[in-house]
């Protein structure tokens, strides 16, 4: 989820907490874990701090180790370490527990994003991607801070937060029921299909769709149970090409290769260099398609600058390349 729905959710947690009579016992145990689970529904997206680095290292980190098993098991001892110093008296276990509980939702939520997690690491590093929940959900997002509203009116956090999530839980069902019926209705338009990619985007009733056959990539959208195919490409195997090759093993290129399961790839050939060019398939926007790598090579194949990320205009897509050097 984004970081606005993780911070609210930490406060929504840290009201739902009134219900353990641990916490409300004690003023220094409720202060201390309401601090917690803030902190702890936003500690696994430190990777985002990646983002400084270059694009190519948070594609292939974001979501991956500090969302893992370990990682959820080890961030409440990190932050419960930080915070009991200033709360001596609270009771550690509830402590600990309420922090477990922010940090395992923050990953447990993210997994029904299109984007996912590498939530079962060590074990696989298979992304988990349940695809029914945008990063931004509005109905999410507005339900919580109506709750935060009752909570500063005077409704009682706990049971004011366990309504909440009880509807959560039917909205979660209700979403899982539409993507299948959009799966049905995605069979219907194109029955031989190999792989089907389902997206929700930020409006309920509308869908992304990638789908590819044995000869074909689809790109479409979903409204409500109607299937609308946009754009077409025929399934060109990547060759085994000298400069091919050598732009796979580009650090952008490489990254976007471990992220994006369904692309299409061009290799233009100019004056003085080549360009590759891969686009994943599953974000089609406005006519383009954001989610790029791009490896410019000399003639003699050397690796002149490259770029992954999201781009949303060609002109843009120069801009980033020449500012990033060779």
């Amino acid at each position: 989820m984004d970081t606005g729905t993780h911070v609210v959710m930490g406060l929504a947690l840290g009201g739902l907490a009134t219900l353990d009579p641990a916490v409300m016992e004690s003023s220094a145990t409720a202060s201390s874990v309401l601090i917690a689970t803030i902190i702890g529904s936003q500690a696994p997206d430190i990777d985002t701090l990646l983002k400084l680095k270059n694009n190519a290292v948070y594609i292939r980190n974001h979501r991956g180790i500090t969302h893992s098993i370990p990682a959820v098991l080890i961030w409440p001892f990190a932050i419960v370490a930080l915070i009991y110093p200033f709360f001596p008296e609270a009771n550690l276990p509830h402590l600990w527990i309420w922090t477990f509980v922010a940090v395992f939702l923050h990953v447990f939520v993210d997994i029904f994003n299109a984007y996912g997690t590498q939530a079962l690491r060590p074990f696989s590093s298979k992304w988990v991607a349940l695809g029914v929940i945008n990063t931004f959900d509005p109905f999410i997002f507005s339900i919580h801070v109506m709750g935060l509203f009752l909570w500063a009116l005077g409704a009682h956090p706990g049971y004011t937060f366990l309504a909440i999530y009880s509807v959560i839980i039917v909205y979660y069902i209700i979403r899982f029921q539409y993507k299948r019926i959009i799966l049905k209705a995605v069979k219907k338009v194109i029955p031989d299909a190999s792989e089907i990619i389902i997206a929700p985007t930020i409006k309920f009733h509308q869908w992304r769709i990638a789908v590819t056959n044995k000869h074909q990539f689809f790109v479409g959208r979903a409204y409500k149970k109607h299937v609308r195919i946009l754009d077409q490409f025929n399934r060109v195997p990547i060759p085994k090409s000298p400069v091919l090759e050598v732009a796979k093993k580009d650090k952008n290129l490489s990254a976007f290769l471990s992220f994006s399961p369904v692309y299409r790839w061009e290799l233009d050939e100019y004056d003085n260099y080549y360009e590759v060019r891969f686009i994943d398939l599953r974000y089609r926007s406005n006519g383009y398609y954001p989610f790029v790598a791009v490896v410019q090579l000399d003639k003699n194949l050397n690796i002149l600058r490259s770029y992954t990320g999201w781009i949303f205009s060609e002109e843009k897509l120069r801009k980033k390349l020449d500012i990033i050097p060779g």
